[in-house]
């Protein structure tokens, strides 16, 4: 203890409370912030109670008083926003190296496309990612250390590193020579670059405590990835193409659309397994209604796809549903998991059934 806080503690020697007044001063960089609404203060909209706490406790179905255990996630809506844009880019810079490496140089349209995509995705992603940060030098924070065990961290440099390679890729696609070998180079490393890149996100969800999110922990890469080639695939479908390429972009499509379908199935039946109230936002209320509007979309654009005809309208039909699904697919999850996380039911039950995470 230094000398100028001893002599504050020994201000007041009949107080008896030794309290150093220097601790109460609002200083320092949380003091900075300001709020307009105690909403934004609280975001978990946990109020008083209503009635006596003992009125509230069933010893049938015994939660804390009915209060929220975890505190919902604080996101903004660039979150999911993030989610898709940031899945979308990865799977472009995927489908752009395999049409590089397979297609024998016969479809250089396709490549710079994907390319460009993924490029001004990653771009998106990374101003999306910031902005729900509040401060661009916090996402260069999180850059200091590399920690394996750690979504968040390897997360921060896959983004990294799969932005800088898909801008590269793009900016040397007409290149001929060594830059042009230099643009491919750099268009593998994106594509490697992109599958963690689509999945990565759910990995961060199923990390938490949200019993929605962390009892589909094994399911739901999958689901973000399907999602991702889906929705790349579909937003291809808007764009001119040979007959060739879209060929490709509708096979590309159709398996994304199929594995997104059968994830959605898996996550159900696990949040249901889990606990009733756990796969409860899947059913009800704006996520509820947000998930089996994707699930609708996704299915109606796979159900055209297989269809006979390469018309204008069939293809802007397919592109413009499977495009919705895949972004009400991520803002249903992100619903789901703060109405998960404001059920108390949902975290005792799954608890008592040993399925939540151990705290």
């Amino acid at each position: 203890m230094s000398d100028d806080t001893t002599t504050e503690l020994s201000t007041d020697p009949g107080d008896g409370r030794h309290i150093t007044p220097g601790l109460g001063l609002l200083t320092g960089e949380g003091s900075q912030q300001r709020i307009e609404t105690t909403t934004e203060g609280f975001p978990s909209q946990t109020f008083v109670w209503r009635d006596l706490p003992s009125h509230s406790f069933s010893e049938e179905d015994p939660t804390y008083y009915d209060r929220p255990v975890l505190k919902e996630p604080v996101w903004i809506w660039t979150v999911p926003l993030y989610f898709y844009v940031g899945g979308t880019a990865g799977a472009a810079a995927m489908l752009a190296a395999a049409a590089q490496a397979l297609g024998g140089g016969r479809m250089p349209g396709l490549v710079k496309k994907a390319r460009w995509v993924a490029a001004v995705g990653g771009a998106m992603g990374s101003a999306l990612l910031i902005t729900d940060l509040g401060r661009p030098e916090r996402f260069l924070h999180m850059l200091r250390v590399f920690r394996p065990t750690s979504p968040m961290s390897v997360g921060s440099w896959v983004l990294a590193g799969a932005a800088s390679a898909t801008a590269g890729s793009a900016l040397l696609a007409d290149k001929e020579g060594a830059l042009g070998l230099l643009g491919d180079a750099a268009g593998y490393g994106a594509a490697l670059l992109g599958m963690p890149l689509a999945g990565y996100t759910a990995v961060l969800l199923g990390n938490t405590a949200v019993p929605l999110w962390h009892s589909s922990r094994r399911t739901l890469p999958h689901l973000f990835i399907g999602s991702a080639v889906s929705g790349a695939a579909s937003l291809f479908d808007l764009l001119p193409l040979q007959p060739e390429e879209r060929k490709v972009v509708e096979r590309f499509g159709i398996a994304g659309k199929v594995i997104d379908l059968a994830a959605m199935a898996a996550i159900e039946r696990e949040t249901n397994q889990a606990a009733e109230p756990v796969g409860r936002p899947l059913r009800d209320g704006v996520s509820g209604a947000l998930w089996n509007g994707a699930k609708a979309m996704t299915a109606a654009s796979l159900a055209l796809s297989l269809l006979p005809g390469r018309s204008r309208v069939k293809r802007l039909a397919i592109g413009v549903l499977g495009t919705a699904g895949a972004v009400a697919l991520r803002f249903a999850v992100f619903h789901a998991g703060k109405a998960s996380a404001r059920d108390p039911r949902a975290t005792f039950r799954s608890q008592r059934k040993k399925t939540g995470p151990t705290p």
